[in-house]
């Protein structure tokens, strides 16, 4: 069982993955995959070469047909002639006799429960009897027993890979699009797995959408505990974009998981070389490993909370902060002006203990209570940690907001007593802890325990020179603590200047976006590219990007292929997918509206059909 307040790796087997095994007491692996075409040996070893140089313990190749499982050996003996023993991984969808192939020239498998013997997903919903359903079930051992032979023959082993965004018809009919059909895909192939003692075996389920991912990966964790299972978990935010918004979305997925200790591979996918999935994989494990052995966090849970179906905690509306209310975001102006970009416009401006002389219309402003004289739009902040008249000075203060800067160790009888007084406060929540998510997560169920339903804002602080740094950081320290739905509100603080004020405030909005907490900008939905793609996939994305910026709110699905395409784009507005070399089909929601376009044609043709449909 998960203790959410103090961080411990979850226990799992050790899997034998060539020389480079994961799970167990081995590190958090990384990896990355090749956009090469699999049939080019040349391409794929310098690939995967560069992957490897850059950090990538694994490294995974497309292969949809058996010319390129063919070729798998190959590119492993190109490799090993060069004294590089880094494991192979093959990706196969739709069609199992290559991965019987593929086990033969690949130390790891990747299948796809929802392709593997089940037709590919056409969004129809069928009508099984249980006993049909349990003769569906016996299609998949018969013809998954004799591809393990063939890998316990070979010493590979199989990465069980399920996708929100190609769940079979059969699963999605008897289960609907929910985290429990994503877990079972998996388990039918597990429990076959435990039945023919075949333990080399890691699990992935990912989704472009961090909250069905966290979501699905915490029940997994819990049905394969209760199931007696220890397999090692691979991770994963699918089709997460590239740029800062990759990055974000990644370490909000993949950092929420981290921080309750599950993951023993990463994968971060982005929209761009392979090569640079690798530094954001590790800057990202090598942060959360940071916590092992951190002081313990005393604490309880709320009676309520239910990791594997967070709720958002219930609050009280004080003005624009909690209760049903989209999270707000703080900002800073402390001693300088501060720069504002109107997309990204903060809610409220902390200026510690003086008002700017210069206000910008319309803004709020928190400033310390010594400093704050009742003027219009301002409201007073206090402090749990200095002397008890502060609290005492709340019960006067006339203001209709007010805030409190409060950490876990301060909240004691009296400020506990205050809160509950006063339901118009504010809680700003602060932590200096190595483990700050576990001490954020203690505070707010104490106070939750404590019968209290002030909202919560939390105080994020670094002193990062890189923007990069800073956003990878920050999206990792939110996500648990937002998937939890303990976030009434997000202020960031960065003490380096180097990183200007508006970009903070950007990130702040790009983490409750990637979260689906607060829309600020439109999304993008964009795969990483492999070897299946079949165009431009980093042009395409740039030239989209550039005409559709604007639509805020609005996701639009950039796919290379049909593997996930239209179903990971189920909640996007508008896809854009390859259906094959040269052609591309366009989509509203999960219907095609256009067929095998020439590629040369397909960006325009998507936004004059966005441009025509909003202004119909």
């Amino acid at each position: 069982m998960t203790d959410i307040f103090n961080y411990s790796r979850r226990s799992t087997h050790e899997v034998n993955v060539g020389v480079t095994p994961m799970g167990g007491d081995n590190p958090i692996r990384i990896q990355s995959m090749t956009n090469t075409v699999t049939r080019d040996t040349d391409a794929c070893v310098e690939q995967s070469k560069r992957i490897i140089a850059a950090g990538g313990e694994y490294v995974r190749l497309t292969t949809q047909g058996t010319a390129e499982a063919e070729n798998l050996q190959n590119i492993n003996a190109a490799l090993r002639a060069q004294g590089i023993n880094t494991p192979l991984v093959a990706d196969v969808h739709f069609n199992p006799k290559v991965a019987d192939v593929a086990a033969h020239y690949a130390e790891k498998v990747r299948i796809n429960p929802g392709n593997y013997v089940d037709a590919a997903r056409t969004f129809k919903h069928l009508e099984y009897t249980d006993e049909e359903y349990a003769q569906e079930l016996q299609k998949i051992a018969d013809r998954f027993i004799p591809f393990l032979n063939i890998c316990k023959e070979n010493h590979t082993a199989i990465r069980i890979g399920v996708n929100h965004g190609s769940l079979s018809d059969r699963i999605m009919s008897r289960y609907g699009d929910t985290p429990e059909g994503m877990v079972e895909s998996c388990m039918e192939f597990l429990r076959i797995c435990v039945k023919e003692n075949f333990k080399d075996v890691v699990i992935s389920i990912k989704a472009s959408n961090t909250v069905v991912m966290v979501r699905t990966v915490r029940l997994l964790a819990q049905v394969m505990e209760q199931e007696g299972m220890d397999f090692p978990l691979h991770l994963g935010v699918t089709e997460a974009g590239d740029g800062e918004d990759g990055r974000i979305k990644s370490a909000v997925g993949i950092g929420a998981l981290l921080a309750d200790g599950l993951g023993d591979t990463i994968r971060v996918s982005l929209s761009e070389a392979p090569e640079a999935e690798i530094p954001v994989a590790r800057a990202l494990r090598d942060y959360i490993l940071q916590r092992q052995g951190h002081p313990w966090i005393p604490a309880a849970e709320a009676d309520n909370f239910d990791f594997v179906h967070p709720t958002r905690r219930e609050t009280v509306a004080v003005a624009n902060i909690g209760g049903d209310q989209v999270p707000v975001v703080i900002s800073s102006q402390m001693g300088s002006e501060h720069e504002l970009n109107e997309q990204f416009r903060p809610d409220y401006l902390y200026c510690g203990s003086e008002l700017p002389e210069k206000r910008i219309p319309g803004m709020k402003y928190i400033v310390d209570v010594s400093a704050w004289k009742g003027e219009a739009d301002t409201y007073p902040a206090f402090s749990s940690y200095t002397e008890n008249s502060m609290l005492h000075m709340m019960h006067f203060c006339p203001s209709p907001v007010k805030f409190l800067f409060a950490t876990y160790i301060t909240l004691n009888d009296e400020v506990l007593a205050c809160l509950k007084y006063h339901p118009e406060i504010v809680v700003i929540g602060q932590s200096n802890h190595p483990n700050r998510t576990g001490e954020f997560r203690a505070m707010i169920h104490e106070m939750t325990r404590a019968g209290l339903k002030n909202p919560v804002v939390i105080f994020q602080h670094y002193a990062e020179s890189e923007k990069d740094e800073l956003q990878l950081k920050a999206a990792a320290d939110m996500g648990a603590l937002m998937m939890d739905g303990l976030v009434d509100g997000i202020y960031l603080h960065n003490q380096n200047s180097a990183i200007a004020s508006d970009v903070i405030d950007a990130t702040a909005f790009g983490i409750l976006q990637a979260a689906r907490l607060r829309t600020s900008k439109t999304e993008y939905i964009s795969c990483p590219g492999c070897g299946r793609t079949l165009y431009d996939l980093e042009d395409t994305i740039k030239r989209i990007k550039a005409a559709t910026s604007h639509l805020k709110g609005l996701k639009i699905g950039i796919m290379g292929c049909i593997v996930n395409g239209p179903g990971e784009m189920a909640d996007a507005d508008y896809g854009y997918v390859g259906a094959a070399r040269g052609k591309v089909s366009l989509y509203k929601k999960k219907v095609c509206i256009e067929k095998n376009i020439p590629s040369e044609e397909a960006v325009e043709r998507l936004i004059d059909f966005i441009n025509k449909d909003l202004q119909s």
